[in-house]
């Protein structure tokens, strides 16, 4: 069976924490992991831009279609059995956009923080109603 590539930041402390609860929630190897830090231009040469790499989680299929954001953890959970419900939830429009933003919103503040987001045109989340 042919793995799904998940590219993702091993710089990132959650993120590894989320690799280990993923290998132990669906099997070791069920997915192969790639580190996205210091492959610009593989990435590139993939399609996927580095900057959002680290903004979004992007998987790849084995036929080559990309995934990236909230439908590659669909994608992901999808493949535990008692994780599918959870996935089909996730997908939903009312529930999917939310989440989106709240993820990209912990992702930007962890980026900003460490000092990865560097450009003032990355993809930042709404600014709260209260600020417009």
């Amino acid at each position: 069976m042919e793995k799904i590539t998940v590219y993702y930041d091993a710089a990132c402390a959650g993120c590894r924490r989320d690799r280990r609860r993923y290998d132990f929630w669906a099997g070791k190897d069920r997915v192969h992991w790639f580190d996205i830090n210091g492959q610009e231009e593989m990435l590139r040469a993939k399609g996927i831009d580095p900057q959002e790499a680290r903004l979004k989680l992007h998987i790849e299929h084995p036929d080559g279609r990309i995934e990236k954001d909230i439908e590659s953890y669909i994608v992901l959970l999808d493949q535990i059995p008692w994780l599918k419900p959870l996935a089909w939830m996730i997908s939903l429009r009312w529930i999917r956009e939310p989440l989106r933003r709240s993820y990209r919103q912990s992702v930007t503040r962890r980026l900003e923080r460490d000092g990865y987001l560097v450009c003032d045109q990355c993809e930042r989340p709404d600014p709260p109603p209260e600020s417009r």
